[in-house]
């Protein structure tokens, strides 16, 4: 299996509209199995293929919005990034993550993201370390 920054370079490398589906889309459309953990009309959580802590969940917006990526972000997404943000602290109690957790966003190639639909990664269940990556 390919490194998460390999993936990250690979999808970089292949640049596509920023409205293209991703594997995301299939995950929200259920064409394609996740084990999720909330949903609601706006935001899914489900828990990572490939976990990097005990916990590892990725929240997505079910609509994208142009919104591939934080660095695409503009002031109309300010209300499903502050969506996602509260979704994290629900997950993360529902997960009972009560010693604290971290949040993730990759953001472009050296921020090592591999799906250009934003997501937040929340980690917990051990003890995080900094700097972190």
């Amino acid at each position: 299996m390919a490194s998460e920054k390999d993936a990250a370079l690979a999808a970089a490398a292949a640049p596509v509209p920023s409205d293209s589906p991703t594997i995301f889309d299939k995950i929200i459309n259920k064409e394609i199995p996740s084990n999720v953990v909330y949903e609601d009309d706006k935001v899914l959580a489900f828990r990572d293929i490939n976990p990097q802590a005990p916990t590892h969940i990725v929240i997505i917006p079910k609509v994208k919005d142009g919104l591939s990526g934080l660095s695409k972000a503009e002031e109309r997404h300010c209300e499903i990034l502050g969506r996602l943000m509260y979704t994290a602290k629900l997950v993360a109690k529902q997960e009972g993550l009560d010693d604290g957790f971290r949040i993730v966003i990759n953001d472009g190639p050296n921020g090592c993201q591999s799906v250009y639909h934003i997501h937040v990664h929340l980690l917990g269940g051990r003890q995080m370390n900094w700097p972190p990556g």
